[in-house]
């Protein structure tokens, strides 16, 4: 009757329900439209149901750094499959959502500042190193974004990202 008192029981190893990072990053697009690239900010998080399954959500704000005068920005969730190499993990991504391209005021294209707003789908993958215990660090990320629905012929740009993401473990 004493065990619980001299914490002589080991403590349970499989209690927990799942993981969850949230973190934010520096975005490179090749957008698919014009010669230059742009660049900007994400958001992004990962809930990971078991060892290797969970779900991704991403919000890509490409429109700070915009030579073309043009934005992307888009907010996709989706599956997400990740594997374990020590302290990296690799994963896998099929991301579904929407996204907003826009010509920014002045503009070459015209004067007039104007948004529009497309489904799309993006699949892709990075590493994520795991720095400390509650930090990872995302090496890269890269996706491939299908824009179907642009002006009928469609847009096709590929975003990467680095960043830092806190775990709550």
């Amino acid at each position: 009757g004493l065990t619980t008192w001299s914490h002589a029981q080991a403590v349970p190893t499989a209690t927990r329900s799942g993981s969850l990072q949230i973190g934010g990053g520096v975005t490179y697009a090749r957008p698919d439209y014009g010669p230059k690239g742009i660049a900007g900010l994400t958001i992004y998080g990962d809930y990971d149901f078991t060892r290797h399954l969970g779900v991704e959500g991403d919000m890509h704000f490409v429109n700070l750094i915009t030579p073309t005068d043009i934005s992307e920005d888009t907010y996709l969730i989706g599956p997400r499959y990740r594997f374990h190499y020590n302290r990296f993990t690799p994963y896998a991504k099929a991301l579904f959502g929407f996204g907003r391209f826009g010509y920014q005021a002045p503009s070459q294209y015209g004067n007039k500042a104007s948004t529009y707003t497309y489904g799309l789908m993006s699949f892709g993958g990075g590493v994520d190193l795991r720095a400390t215990k509650h930090l990872n660090v995302r090496a890269f990320d890269f996706e491939y974004q299908d824009w179907p629905g642009y002006r009928g012929k469609g847009l096709s740009p590929v975003v990467m990202t680095v960043g830092v993401a806190y775990s709550f473990r």
